[in-house]
C-alpha cells in the first residue's frame, strides 16, 4: 500500500496529514479511493532488492546487524517515552502497537528468508508502505551521510592541542535567548580560551580546528588520547540556532563549486587556506556540547545505539521514531580499486536518530559507521532518492 506523509503548513505551525493517492481505473481515469479500498503495492522492480543482507559487490553480509538494529528499536519502544510519543503521533494508522508488531514480524522474516527475493516478496505481501512526500511533494528525498570520526586529542591543553570540545553548562536551560553566537563562545579563531563563557567546561582538546568543528557536525567522535587511552564523546545539547552549511557558504562566495562538494574537498581547501577557517566556521552559529560516553556505542536521539548502514536520522517532529523504513537511493561504495562509486540500492533501516540540519519530510541522514572509510563515504553522499515506512497490513 502506498500512502503519503505530507507536511501541511498552516497559520499556527505545521502538522502531518495522510492524503490517499487517487487510484487509476481500468479506463485510465483518475478516481478518488476510499480508505477501505485496496491501493496498489510499490513496484518491486523499481524498489530493487536489499541484497547486502546476503552480501554482494564485495560487501559483507549484515543480516545480524539489521536484526540487532531491530532489537534496539524494540527496546526503545518498550519505554514510557516511546509510548507517549506515539500517542501524539498524528498519522492515522501508525500506532505504537502496530509499529511493535511490524518490527517483530519483520525480524522473523529476516531470520527465515533464504534470499533477498524471498524477503522482498514477503514484505510486499504483508506490509503497507507509507512514502515520505519528500522535498518536492513528489517523493524526492535528499540523502546525506554521517559517521563517527576518529581523531587524536588530549585531556590537557598544550601548544599542539588547543581547540576544546565543551561540556554542556549546568545552567544551559536557563540561558537567555538568543543564545550566544559561535564567535562569542569560542572566538572567530576558536581560541577565545580564558574569555569564553564556557571556561572550565573543556572536556578534551583537539589539535586541528576543522576536526573539532567536524565533531560538532557529526555529534560524536572516538578520540585517541595522547596518554594511549581512548575517549568517546556524544551529543549533550546545542545552542538554539539553525545549521549553516560551510560547504554552501564556500560555494556562495565562489571559493569552491557547489557541484562535487564533499568533506574531502572542504578538508583539502582548508588545508591550503587555513586562514579561511576563521571566516567560515563562525558562520555556523549552532554550537554543540558533549559528554564522555565512557566507551558506549554511538547513540541516536532515541537513546539506543545506531548501527552502520542500518540506522537513519530524520526530522523527529515528523517521522515515526524507531520504525522500520526502506531507503532507495544512490550510496557510495569502495570498488576493487579503492575508488568510490555510487550505486543505486534499497536498504531496510531503522529510524533512530535526528540532526539539526535534518528538517522536513525531504531529508534523511544515513549512518555509515566509525573511522576514515566511513567518513569518506559519508562525505560524498548527497543524492535524491525515496523513503518508505513499513507497517503490517491491518
Amino acid at each position: 500500500m502506498k500512502k503519503t506523509l505530507a507536511l501541511l503548513a498552516i497559520a499556527l505551525g505545521a502538522i502531518l496529514t495522510l492524503p490517499i493517492e487517487p487510484a487509476t481505473t481500468q479506463t485510465g481515469q483518475r478516481s478518488r479511493r476510499s480508505r477501505q479500498e485496496q491501493p496498489t503495492v510499490p513496484n518491486a522492480k523499481k524498489l530493487g532488492l536489499d541484497d547486502q543482507l546476503w552480501g554482494k559487490n564485495g560487501q559483507a553480509a549484515d543480516r545480524q546487524a539489521l536484526i540487532k538494529s531491530i532489537d534496539y528499536s524494540l527496546s526503545y519502544l518498550k519505554t514510557p517515552h516511546a509510548i507517549a510519543s506515539y500517542k501524539q503521533y498524528p498519522v492515522p494508522g501508525i500506532t505504537h502497537e502496530r509499529v511493535v508488531r511490524s518490527l517483530q514480524r519483520f525480524r522473523e522474516l529476516v531470520e527465515t528468508s533464504n534470499s533477498p527475493e524471498e524477503l522482498q516478496a514477503a514484505t510486499i505481501q504483508e506490509f503497507d508502505f507509507y512514502q515520505a512526500i519528500g522535498r518536492d511533494g513528489k517523493g524526492g528525498v535528499l540523502y546525506t551521510g554521517y559517521y563517527e570520526p576518529v581523531y587524536r586529542a588530549s585531556i590537557n591543553r598544550t601548544e599542539e592541542y588547543r581547540y576544546p570540545l565543551y561540556q554542556i553548562p549546568p545552567d544551559f536551560n536557563s540561558w537567555a535567548k538568543p543564545h550566544p553566537s559561535r564567535a562569542q563562545i569560542e572566538g572567530k579563531d576558536g581560541l577565545l580560551g580564558e574569555a569564553s563563557p564556557l571556561k572550565g567546561l573543556e572536556l578534551v582538546w583537539l589539535r586541528d580546528r576543522f576536526e573539532a568543528f567536524l565533531v560538532q557536525i557529526q555529534g560524536s567522535a572516538r578520540l585517541q588520547l595522547t596518554d594511549g587511552s581512548t575517549m568517546s564523546v556524544g551529543f549533550a545539547g546545542g545552542t538554539d540556532y539553525p545549521f549553516t552549511s560551510v560547504g554552501r557558504e564556500l560555494a556562495k562566495d565562489g571559493k569552491l563549486p557547489l557541484e562535487g562538494m564533499s568533506l574531502q574537498v572542504m578538508t583539502k581547501y582548508f588545508q591550503k587556506h587555513p586562514e579561511d577557517l576563521s571566516e567560515y566556521i563562525p558562520r555556523n552559529n549552532r554550537f554543540v556540547f558533549f559528554y564522555n560516553t565512557q566507551g558506549a556505542p554511538t547513540q541516536g536521539v532515541i537513546k539506543v545505539p545506531v548501527t552502520p548502514e542500518r540506522s537513519i536520522a530524520t526530522d523527529r517532529t515528523l517521522m515515526p521514531p524507531g520504525a522500520l523504513a526502506l531507503v532507495h537511493t544512490r550510496l557510495p561504495y569502495l570498488n576493487g580499486n579503492g575508488k568510490i562509486e555510487q550505486r543505486l540500492v534499497s536498504r531496510y533501516v531503522l529510524d533512530q536518530d535526528t540532526g539539526s540540519a535534518i528538517k522536513g519530510p525531504g531529508r534523511v541522514d544515513y549512518y555509515f559507521g566509525t573511522g576514515k572509510r566511513a567518513g569518506d563515504r559519508a562525505g560524498t553522499t548527497g543524492g535524491i532518492g525515496q523513503l518508505y515506512y513499513l507497517v503490517l497490513k491491518e
